[in-house]
């Protein structure tokens, strides 16, 4: 009975988070705009999804930010890792674990709120015509995805063994060598999932890029939301169908990295028993 109780439960959770995707899913090949009765099986609002200028548009700046996001947080979240790793005062260690915190805790409405209050302030300091533009964008979604990298590649140094690098020197490497060929790689997995998690928040965010963005680049969520003041045409349900295919191949690929990973450290640990 406890099993059977269990797996019920688990079925029902599971059917309540995924019900409404699979709707989505389902009704993005409707023939009609009907939400309640399929009228046939069709790719009508795939192919006017290609003719809608402004929401590939929108497509196109989400990706570029996404990018351009991504790379940036990644390289400052991989040398920020690197950089707490070696603080060796604890008391200096937790406010900077603490600092790195706050973003992510920080309610993204605070957060958006605030980091346009600062962009329209520097922007009036200096004069701009427009304070909020791409840049200002693009700084605000590195700010909350640098702490995902973060937490992310820590983690991976901490397990690293800490006599690596320096048998890696005095076997002639100089500290940059050594840095490339022994901490790098076991850095690479947290990295890329960072990455990898950056890319996907970014893609999502709308709170933080309602309040940061300016009137000449609109993010697709931003597009979307403007198109909820009329009515969402079934070419959104297309989109959010290609947009959670593309998120669901990420994960896998991230879940895989971190099976390897695991895999690879278990292997390390034999071998240093056997030894």
């Amino acid at each position: 009975m406890k099993k059977t109780a269990s797996r019920f439960l688990t079925a029902l959770v599971y059917i309540f988070l995924f019900a409404p995707i699979l709707i989505l899913l389902v009704f993005s090949f409707n023939d009609s705009k009907s939400l309640s009765v399929f009228s046939g099986f069709s790719f009508r609002w795939y192919t006017e999804l290609v003719k809608d200028r402004h929401t590939l548009e929108a497509v196109r700046n989400t990706l570029v930010l996404a990018a351009s996001a991504t790379v940036i947080s990644t390289v400052m979240g991989t040398a920020a890792a690197w950089g707490i790793d070696r603080l060796r005062s604890r008391w200096y260690r937790t406010v900077v674990d603490t600092v790195t915190d706050i973003p992510m805790t920080n309610p993204d409405i605070i957060t958006g709120i605030s980091m346009m209050l600062m962009f329209v302030f520097v922007g009036r300091l200096f004069g701009a015509h427009s304070s909020l533009n791409f840049w200002t964008l693009l700084i605000a979604h590195v700010t909350f995805c640098l702490p995902y990298v973060i937490l992310q590649v820590l983690p991976k140094l901490q397990q690293m063994d800490r006599a690596l690098p320096e048998a890696a020197m005095d076997l002639g490497c100089t500290p940059l060598r050594a840095f490339l060929k022994v901490e790098l790689p076991e850095m690479l997995p947290g990295i890329v999932t960072g990455a990898i998690m950056a890319f996907t928040l970014s893609l999502d965010d709308f709170v933080i890029s309602y309040f940061t963005s300016g009137t000449g680049f609109q993010t697709l969520p931003i597009r979307i939301y403007s198109m909820t003041k009329k009515t969402v045409t079934p070419k959104m349900y297309a989109l959010a169908t290609i947009i959670f295919f593309i998120t669901l191949t990420l994960l896998l690929i991230s879940n895989f990295i971190e099976s390897a990973d695991e895999g690879n450290t278990k292997q390390k640990r034999k071998k240093s028993k056997a030894d």
